[in-house]
């Protein structure tokens, strides 16, 4: 016959361990042990096993002094074995506080005792859980001139809404609710594995306990049907690509007397033909005639709302020039002020030229400074 470990060793915990040390460690052996979490592993198993009846003896001030004094034989003799937990209260008192580690539906799917024990602690079948109603996400383009002025734009979209008929309960009119036959009213269901046994919540009442008698032949059940609805968004001036609106309450209804979700509408901004924005600037180009960059002219350039704005170009400007009108942009959000707008001239060579515009050109050529040939300007140590 094997020789059992020292209980101490098996907790990992020295002998002037206070009831704390040693409940927290258990807590941390029985999760990493626990058979639900390593089906089929027997060392598991066994580990598990052991660390119970450590914890069944060390935890136990009695028993623990016993245990002190004459070792496994002296805790057998006085408790004719190990006898498992003494009482689920024991157990429940053990695994609470575990809240800070393990959310209620985490805990539930590997112990199997939801509440510890999926009721309550006067031992009543739970309520139904309380679930918050889906957001939606809703897509919107603006065109640059929408974000420019802002606009109010009306959406339809589709969206579950509480049943009218039954107030989102599910049940028909006067049917009501009955004890559920599969767990029998305890929103539990047990089964045995190996010497301990594992209670999961039931599947059928999802752990309420009681079932709806009657569906509710307008939403057969669900407590929800879905509605076209039609909503009126209020876009603000400088909205950019990306960002987006968020309108409380306008998703999904919640079931349990949840609240309802939320609608967010994210803003897309479709290109434009001529403008290019730039943060809050925007930018254009504007095709100019050589004459015009070589002599210089007065323009004129249309902005993003409409208007036209006359700029100058200076004699000699060359391809690629960019002029800079202030408070012509993008308004920015929240404040006040808007971005510039940014004129990119580009100077058009013309491909067809007559006859006279060609003998123009060369006399023009002939007279030019620049009519000699290039010449390398402070080139030293070429090699």
């Amino acid at each position: 016959m094997a020789t059992k470990r020292d209980y101490y060793e098996v907790l990992g915990v020295d002998r002037n361990a206070t009831n704390e040390d040693i409940k927290k460690a258990y807590r941390k052996l029985a999760i990493k042990y626990h058979p639900d979490k390593n089906p089929g592993d027997k060392t598991a198993e066994e580990k598990f096993k052991e660390a119970t009846e450590a914890y069944e003896v060390l935890g136990d001030d009695q028993r623990r002094n016993i245990y002190n004094q004459f070792g496994h034989e002296g805790v057998h003799a006085q408790a004719g074995g190990f006898r498992g937990f003494r009482s689920t209260a024991d157990f429940e008192d053990l695994f609470s506080g575990f809240s800070d580690i393990f959310n209620s539906d985490v805990f539930e799917s590997f112990f199997g005792f939801g509440d510890i024990f999926g009721r309550s602690r006067t031992g009543t079948a739970r309520r139904e859980r309380v679930h918050r109603g889906s957001d939606i996400r809703y897509d919107h383009n603006l065109s640059l001139e929408e974000v420019v002025f802002g606009k109010k734009v009306e959406i339809q979209l589709t969206r579950d809404e509480q049943c009218s008929e039954c107030r989102g309960t599910g049940a028909k009119a006067g049917s009501g609710r009955e004890t559920c036959p599969q767990c029998g009213g305890t929103g539990q269901v047990s089964r045995t594995q190996g010497f301990f046994t594992i209670a999961t919540t039931c599947s059928r009442c999802k752990g309420r306990g009681n079932v709806i008698k009657e569906y509710c032949p307008k939403c057969r059940g669900s407590g929800a049907i879905s509605k076209k609805r039609r909503i009126v968004l209020d876009i603000e001036p400088g909205f950019s690509e990306g960002t987006f609106l968020r309108l409380q309450g306008e998703g999904n209804t919640g079931s349990g007397g949840g609240p309802t979700g939320d609608l967010i509408v994210v803003i897309h901004e479709k290109p434009h033909p001529y403008f290019l924005r730039q943060g809050n600037d925007v930018m254009c180009q504007i095709p100019i005639g050589v004459y015009q960059a070589i002599l210089g002219a007065d323009i004129k350039v249309p902005t993003i709302d409409g208007k036209t704005v006359r700029i100058t170009i200076p004699p000699g400007t060359q391809s690629g020039k960019i002029f800079r009108l202030r408070k012509e942009g993008i308004p920015y959000m929240k404040r006040r002020g808007r971005g510039d707008q940014l004129v990119k001239v580009i100077v058009t060579i013309p491909k067809d030229l007559s006859s006279y515009e060609s003998k123009a050109l060369q006399e023009l050529s002939m007279k030019s400074r620049n009519t000699d040939s290039p010449s390398l300007l402070h080139v030293k140590n070429f090699e």
